[in-house]
């Protein structure tokens, strides 16, 4: 059956809200999958994830391997036919770049001593 090659999912955020329901071939990596959500991600939201390595998905309390379709990171519990599956994504917190960081925000350092007499 055709519809066998598809599922619908829906991305649950951190702040609640969701993106989709969206139908998805099962034979399409995690990593496309990835592109396509921070493609849809809300503009107005604090924190959006820029590269796949940003986001992570995780299905029934697993986390989905970038390499994988969607066919081999399902886990049939608990899923019925024309459901939607809801898969919850996390965001990795941004990395600072401390060297650029201190070039743009601090002052530069000055050497400095300081003598103290007893």
């Amino acid at each position: 059956m055709a519809g066998e090659d598809w599922i619908e999912l829906k991305f649950r955020l951190a702040d609640g809200t969701d993106i989709g329901p969206s139908k998805y071939n099962q034979s399409m990596t995690v990593s496309s999958l990835k592109e396509k959500i921070i493609s849809q991600w809300p503009k107005d939201a604090e924190n959006i994830p820029k590269t796949v390595n940003d986001v992570k998905l995780i299905n029934a309390g697993k986390i989905l391997d970038n390499n994988r379709t969607l066919a081999e990171s399902r886990l049939p519990v608990g899923e019925l036919p024309g459901m939607v599956i809801t898969m919850h994504v996390v965001l990795r917190p941004p990395t600072l770049d401390k060297k650029s960081e201190k070039l743009q925000n601090d002052p530069p350092m000055k050497n400095r001593c300081a003598c103290t007499i007893l």
